[in-house]
């Protein structure tokens, strides 16, 4: 917990040259969130709200640093500043509504409490992983930079929060970009109830920014003019001079972490200790000693709080309950995609890699764009790991095509961030395998943002992928299941070079979060003729590559190769040979045309067996197809171990071997 050695029993003020007028505006900005504050807990007793997190004893904090800010600057707050909400002028029916989950919040009843952003309020909220916001604050950060605005973008944490390794990547990458972040660390004592002896061993927070670089101040949280001069001096000098700066509030949580937890575990001496330092009375008496608000004042500014409140209330509780549909809640999952699609000149063909069309597709969407940048480990200089970008920094830069330092999980939250901001990213992941350490952001942050409060990710994530290459348990997965059970993301995966330009600059195009899966085998081994112009292919549309009336064949990505050079072997078989492209959105129409004329299904996939794409797709034939089936759907996969490294066990593990046994099997019932 918070040693209470060296903290002084009372709060000194000092005026720092502000106005009467000024310390009066502190005050009711001070005093609000905690009127507020004391109505909930009233009406949490009387069981009309259901949870509250409480930031009472904490308010000089976001109400000092958001009153420091420019009005057009983002803060990321966390579920304890209601002040960031209040400073920002937040219309009150509004929370209300948003914490009541009514449709006059911000999140249509879909999310609860602080949970929610507003690009109107300049406002990014937080989710419960705690972590993923700071990566977010510096894509924000980037795309100020980016757009040579100075602006700065603040964001919260808690003393627990900067034990995730989210807080350590998104310092240093802020560090090592010089990134405008005001990174405010709320050190409160407990992070829920494990006191902070237990979560880390410096004697300051603060001390951290010595690691990474970066300018840091310890600051006393309660003390509303210290934390309202120490932010306007030091955010106007990142405007001027951007770079991050890491500022630890020493503060304390009056209650517990929500009010059904208590506060038991905190010892008597401590509370005694900081119910001393009250922000908001101890600002009082100052402003009483020194002649510059009356008593009479103080009462009619806290009547006049309780009235906007009540009013505010009154209508919130009038609001009808919310309603909605299956259809209305399924077409707020994506960002609606207006872009048309762009068809190539059939006259420019030149027969090219499949990484030439992903790197194609990438430069000129680059040309097209002013607003993509590329980010990846070794992108740059170097040209990526697989030489998919080589070139591209000379063409457009060290600002759009940019290295990053190893840490997954911040680069997509710095996409995220940019997205924010009105930019497009392209984040390569140097193996899709290494995907998992950005995964949190990914599926929690990117896929549901626009189904939480209508913000939009424009954000496509580069996955090279698949076994075949004797890479080994770590570079050679194809983890797409992982992502097509997540609502709100996109998945791609194409097999031929002309699908891959096209659908990669779709992708791009697309404001949604995309996964886009680029089978390492296929890389530099098979070759197609592809229109040289920039050109988009609809995204959730098969391609039947072979027609036949026997047997529909499912696949994408590599195995649909081995299916096609199987058939070439097996005299006769006159099969649909169907190539997903898209996994998210799937195209069903295109599989129930094909299994109404075949009658018979053999679904290929390099995925291991358990949780695979195709066994949603073998169930949903057999439910709305099972008339129209003349044989049991077969799946064929990889067995349902790692992927191992020596060739004749890579052998064993892929289904390749199978295919021609398998579809007799079939075509045989």
């Amino acid at each position: 917990m918070i040693s209470t050695r060296n903290l002084s029993d009372v709060l000194e003020f000092e005026r720092y040259g502000h106005s009467d007028e000024v310390l009066i505006k502190l005050y009711r900005d001070l005093l609000k969130p905690r009127v507020i504050e004391e109505k909930m807990l009233l009406l949490l007793r009387q069981g009309k709200i259901t949870k509250w997190f409480s930031g009472i004893g904490q308010e000089a904090i976001a109400v000092g640093v958001t009153a420091a800010l420019q009005s057009d600057e983002y803060i990321l707050p966390m579920h304890r500043n209601l002040g960031v909400f209040t400073q920002k002028n937040v219309p009150l029916h509004r929370l209300f509504s948003q914490w009541q989950g009514k449709a006059n919040g911000f999140t249509k009843g879909r999310d609860r409490s602080f949970h929610f952003g507003t690009q109107e309020y300049k406002i990014i909220g937080m989710i419960s992983h705690l972590g993923p916001q700071l990566g977010v604050a510096d894509g924000i950060a980037l795309a100020h930079k980016l757009k040579k605005e100075k602006k700065i973008t603040a964001v919260f944490t808690g003393e627990g929060g900067t034990s995730e390794g989210d807080f350590h990547e998104a310092l240093n990458v802020a560090a090592v970009w010089d990134l405008p972040v005001l990174f405010c660390i709320e050190n409160n004592g407990y992070g829920l109830s494990t006191p902070t002896n237990e979560q880390y061993r410096c004697e300051h927070l603060a001390d951290r920014g010595k690691g990474y670089g970066i300018e840091s101040h310890i600051v006393q949280g309660n003390n509303i003019l210290e934390v309202y001069n120490l932010v306007s001096r030091v955010a106007q000098s990142m405007r001027e001079n951007p770079r991050p700066v890491l500022l630890e509030f020493k503060t304390f949580r009056m209650r517990g972490h929500e009010e059904a937890s208590g506060i038991k575990y905190v010892p008597e001496h401590l509370l005694s200790h900081w119910q001393n330092l009250d922000p908001v009375a101890n600002y009082r008496s100052f402003l009483l000693r020194e002649n510059i608000l009356t008593a009479e004042n103080d009462t009619l500014i806290n009547s006049e709080f309780a009235e906007e409140i009540d009013t505010a209330l009154c209508k919130t509780f009038s609001e009808a309950e919310i309603e909605s549909s299956e259809a209305l809640e399924l077409n707020d999952v994506y960002a609606q995609n207006t872009a048309k699609i762009i068809h190539s000149n059939a006259s420019s063909l030149q027969e090219i890699r499949f990484i030439d069309a992903i790197s194609q597709a990438l430069d000129l969407s680059m040309r097209k764009f002013d607003n993509l940048v590329i980010m990846g480990q070794d992108i740059a200089e170097y040209g990526g790991a697989f030489k998919v970008t080589e070139g591209f920094l000379a063409t457009y830069g060290k600002e759009r095509v940019r290295n990053t330092p190893i840490c997954e999980s911040a680069i997509v939250e710095v996409a995220m961030g940019m997205a924010i901001h009105n930019f497009k990213a392209v984040v390569e992941m140097q193996f899709a395998d290494f995907v998992s350490s950005g995964f949190n952001p990914i599926v929690n942050y990117l896929a549901k943002s626009h189904y939480r409060w209508g913000q939009s990710a424009d954000v496509v994530i580069r996955m090279p992928c698949g076994a075949g290459v004797g890479a080994g348990p770590f570079h050679s997965q194809t983890n797409e299941a992982w992502f097509t059970h997540t609502p709100g993301l996109k998945v791609i995966y194409p097999a031929f070079p002309y699908d891959a330009k096209g659908l990669l600059a779709a992708a791009i195009e697309d404001p949604n979060p995309v996964l886009f899966f680029e089978h390492k085998a296929l890389y530099r081994t098979y070759r197609q003729e592809v229109p040289q112009d920039y050109y988009t292919l609809e995204i959730g549309k098969a391609s039947v590559t072979r027609t036949g009336d026997q047997i529909t064949i499912i696949s994408y990505g590599a195995p649909v190769h081995w299916v096609l050079e199987v058939l070439e072997t097996v005299e006769g078989v006159r099969a649909d040979v169907i190539d997903l492209r898209s996994l998210v959105p799937l195209d069903f129409e295109t599989i129930k045309a094909s299994v109404h004329k075949t009658g018979k299904v053999l679904l290929v996939t390099e995925d291991s067996s358990f949780g695979t794409i195709m066994a949603d797709i073998s169930a949903r034939i057999s439910e709305e197809l099972f008339n129209y089936l003349d044989a049991p759907v077969k799946r064929l996969s990889s067995i349902d171990t790692p992927i191992p490294f020596a060739n004749a066990l890579e052998e064993i593990y892929l289904p390749k071997r199978k295919i021609k046994e398998a579809l007799l099997e079939v075509l045989a019932y």
